[in-house]
């Protein structure tokens, strides 16, 4: 692994990837502060723009936009109480409070400081297990495919928050919409409404970004605006004690971050509340969650930004979606004419090497810059929204038009930030819709090819221990929340009759 590193390092402390790395983590830093936009939005918008660079280039910045995103949107949360990114919201619980009782920077400075610790943590581990388990996957065919397809949409269905129907029918929407085009089994055309745009499917890139960009921008003028607390350059002071008390709340909030970051779908989000109820439950100072608990601020940064850096697990060596943001990156792999998969880390070391490596150097780059600069960057809040909506619709209307030149895909983006703009005002979820666009094609090639191989007879998968084991571990995320409230409901019921 050293040499990898080393090879990495070659790569990623290039004056030029230097340079990008720096600009990418800048800018997510600002993406995230915005409300609503995060750093699916932001990386949506600017692939078109990094199509001139070197792709390894190009990764780096989006991916330094990705985790940069990650702490941008807790200043929103501490001084707004609006979360720039998804992932950001239960930090509004204790981070505004903090706020409010004028701890603002003690606030931000404990979230940059478990945000740094997680993320080098999770690193360590992400440069560790993902070869072993790229050279796994190279012993996967169709049926062991198909079999991941269809966990990394079961998991991000069970591990969506609010309606587990609603989900599944964005997954299943997400499907659909990556059919339109020619048939992989028999080459006819299906669903293009005799559209000859349509005969190469609906484009991945447009759909984000209307989805993302300009649906949430139609959603943030809907619901307005709130107005900012004010950080000082003098409240960045945090104390000893806070450190020492805020110590176990980044441990554990790493580890579940990790943990959840490496199932396919999972994201971050889902890491951040788990690690927030954790620590509410093993805290002693439980009663204060909710008036300004520093714990409640530490355990959610460091599990969103350790499940970041784990969502690229199965992103690289299995060419599945870690999760909304991963899965734009997914979709710029194959932009850039990139294969993800396990051959990835023997066909192009260097990219894969530089990319980790440049997660260390953003990561240092993020902590010295954002622990000082807080308040400068809160400032940015400020901005007139008349002026910043126009910006960016703007941005994402020259981004897809910039893709082909075809006002076609202007036209997608509009349609699709309508939706965007439905689904947000009805509380369907994205993420389900993302994965399942961006994995549709590979999971339907999966089901072609796995029938083709089996005679038609798909239940001979249960041949196939390697698929039977992922299926059965999709089988258990569906039907163990309710078989765990079952034992719990017995395990209760003696003692209340005995009462």
């Amino acid at each position: 692994m050293l040499d990898n590193l080393l090879l990495g390092a070659s790569t990623a402390l290039s004056p030029v990837n230097l340079l990008w790395c720096f600009a990418g983590v800048l800018l997510g830093t600002v993406i995230g502060l915005l409300p609503g936009l995060g750093s699916s939005t932001g990386v949506a918008i600017l692939i078109p723009l990094t199509l001139t660079v070197e792709p390894v280039t190009a990764l780096i910045m989006l991916a330094g936009i990705y985790y940069g995103s990650q702490y941008g949107g807790t200043i929103t949360s501490v001084l707004l109480s609006t979360p720039g990114e998804a992932a950001s919201v239960v930090t509004t619980l204790d981070g505004y409070q903090m706020a409010r009782q004028g701890r603002a920077g003690a606030a931000l400075a404990i979230a940059a400081i478990g945000s740094f610790a997680a993320a080098i943590a999770s690193l360590v581990l992400l440069a560790a297990v993902a070869p072993p388990l790229a050279s796994v996957a190279l012993n996967f065919g169709p049926p062991e495919n198909l079999a991941v397809m269809v966990l990394a949409l079961v998991t991000m269905v069970v591990l969506a928050t609010g309606s587990k129907l609603r989900a599944a029918a964005m997954a299943c929407a997400g499907v659909l919409l990556a059919c339109v085009g020619i048939d992989a089994g028999t080459g006819q055309a299906r669903y293009t409404f005799g559209s000859v745009e349509l005969l190469s499917g609906i484009p991945y890139i447009e759909v984000v970004i209307g989805l993302f960009a300009v649906g949430e921008v139609l959603h943030q003028i809907r619901v307005g605006a709130a107005t900012p607390i004010r950080a000082r350059f003098r409240d960045l002071l945090i104390r000893r004690r806070d450190i020492r008390d805020s110590a176990g709340a980044i441990t554990r909030g790493t580890a579940i971050g990790f943990g959840l970051g490496v199932l396919p779908g999972a994201g971050s989000t889902l890491a951040s509340f788990m690690a927030y109820g954790l620590e509410r439950r093993v805290s002693a100072n439980s009663a204060q969650f909710g008036r300004g608990a520093i714990q409640g601020v530490a355990a959610p940064e460091s599990a969103n930004n350790a499940a970041a850096n784990a969502n690229f697990i199965p992103t690289l060596t299995l060419g599945i979606p870690g999760g909304a943001t991963t899965a734009v990156l997914l979709g710029a792999l194959t932009v850039y004419g990139i294969q993800p998969g396990p051959l990835l880390f023997d066909e192009q070391p260097e990219l894969v090497w530089g990319l980790l490596v440049s997660f260390f150097i953003g990561n240092v780059i993020l902590l010295v810059l954002n622990l000082p600069l807080a308040p400068v960057f809160a400032q940015l809040l400020r901005i007139p929204y008349g002026y910043l909506y126009p910006l960016i619709l703007f941005t994402s209307f020259v981004g897809a038009y910039a893709i082909d030149n075809n006002l076609f895909s202007v036209w997608l983006v509009l349609i699709f930030g309508v939706i965007g703009f439905g689904m947000k005002r009805f509380e369907l979820p994205m993420a389900p819709l993302v994965v399942g666009v961006v994995i549709g094609a590979l999971f339907e090639k999966a089901l072609v090819q796995s029938s083709a191989l089996l005679d038609g007879n798909l239940w001979l998968l249960a041949t196939e221990p390697i698929a039977v084991s992922i299926l059965a571990a999709a089988l258990l995320l569906i039907t163990g929340p309710a078989l765990v409230r079952r034992l719990r409901n017995r395990s209760t019921s003696p003692e209340e009759n005995h009462v």
